[in-house]
C-alpha cells in the first residue's frame, strides 16, 4: 500500500464529473458549432431578385392579358404590394383570379417610387415606368418601355 511522505494512505477513489476546464472547452465548441450552423443558413425570406422576377412575369401576364382580352390592364404598384385591375368600359374592377391576385411584398423589401401605376392598353402599349426593388444592399429594376416590353435589370 502506497504511502505519502506524511505518512498518509493515499486512495484510490475513482473522480466522477467532469472539472470547470473541461465543461468551459464543451460549451465553447456548442457555442462554434452554433455559431457556423447559423451563419451558414440561408435566408428564408425570397430573395429581391426571385421578387423582381416574380413582378416582371406577372407584368407580362397583365400585358398578355389585355391584348387577349381586349381590354386595358393595369398594374397598381405600392410600398405594401401590387394589384392588378381591368376595365370594363365604364369603371376600373380588381382583377383577382389566376395569376393576377394582389400580392404583398416580402419582408424588408422596399420599393423605389413607391406609387407606380402601369395601364397596357388593348395593344399592349403602356407609358413608360421604371420600379427598383431594394433589400439590404441588393435591388433589381423592372422596368417597361412604351411598347409593353418588360425588362429585369441588375
Amino acid at each position: 500500500m502506497p504511502t505519502s511522505a506524511t505518512g498518509r494512505t493515499r486512495s484510490h477513489r475513482s473522480r466522477s464529473g467532469f472539472t470547470l476546464v473541461e465543461l468551459l472547452i464543451a460549451v465553447a465548441i456548442m457555442g462554434l458549432a452554433a455559431g457556423a450552423v447559423i451563419l451558414s443558413a440561408p435566408d428564408p425570406r425570397p430573395s429581391v431578385a426571385e421578387d423582381a422576377e416574380r413582378f416582371a412575369a406577372r407584368l407580362s401576364r397583365a400585358r398578355e392579358e389585355a391584348i387577349l382580352s381586349n381590354r386595358p390592364v393595369a398594374v397598381d404598384a405600392t410600398s405594401v404590394g401590387y394589384a392588378f385591375a381591368v376595365f370594363d368600359g365604364a369603371a376600373w374592377s380588381a382583377l383577382d383570379e389566376g395569376p393576377f391576385e394582389s400580392e404583398i411584398w416580402t419582408a424588408g423589401l422596399t420599393v423605389a417610387p413607391s406609387e407606380v401605376r402601369i395601364v397596357f392598353d388593348p395593344t399592349g402599349i403602356t407609358e413608360a415606368a421604371t420600379l427598383t426593388l431594394t433589400r439590404e444592399r441588393n435591388s433589381r429594376t423592372i422596368t417597361v418601355d412604351g411598347a409593353g416590353e418588360v425588362t429585369l435589370d441588375g
